[in-house]
């Protein structure tokens, strides 16, 4: 399965659109995050994103597991569905490849976990979706790093 054709992931290019059927649920209760890949310049930064963006409880854990748990659990947030939109995506880490990698491990498998399900009467829209835009000249690139964490995640 490539990057882009998984249904909770949608990397688009700085004010670039989306339908709306892809993104909020016909009817229910909808949470919109809009995280700056900008200010994600180190661990602790994304981590701080995530908590005051996404209104993480109080317990997170302030590391990688614990960002895992609470976007794979979704509990602790009282709606329906979750949009996270990470506004220059590319930026986010760019000085560590690795953490990066951590991080877009983290919201592919979050995705994977809540995506949408095929049902007789038509698709229905998982928990939590998540949109990364950057420039247009960077799409390309971005797609190919999110399609290579897919890969590594896949094979392990």
């Amino acid at each position: 399965m490539e990057v882009p054709t998984v249904p909770w992931l949608h990397v688009v290019a700085k004010h670039g659109a989306l339908p709306v059927d892809l993104l909020l649920p016909v009817t229910g209760r909808t949470h919109v995050s809009r995280l700056d890949g900008r200010k994600m310049h180190d661990t602790d930064a994304v981590f701080q994103q995530f908590y005051d963006r996404l209104k993480l409880p109080d317990c997170f854990g302030w590391n990688w597991n614990a960002l895992s748990d609470c976007l794979r659990d979704l509990q602790w947030l009282s709606v329906d569905h979750c949009v996270l939109i990470v506004e220059a995506a590319d930026e986010a880490l760019a000085g560590d490849p690795s953490e990066q990698r951590l991080l877009f491990n983290t919201l592919l498998c979050a995705g994977q976990r809540w995506s949408y399900t095929q049902r007789p009467e038509g698709i229905e829209l998982g928990r939590l979706v998540v949109v990364m835009s950057c420039d247009a000249a960077a799409v390309p690139s971005l797609r190919a790093r999110l399609q290579s964490c897919w890969e590594q995640g896949a094979s392990s």
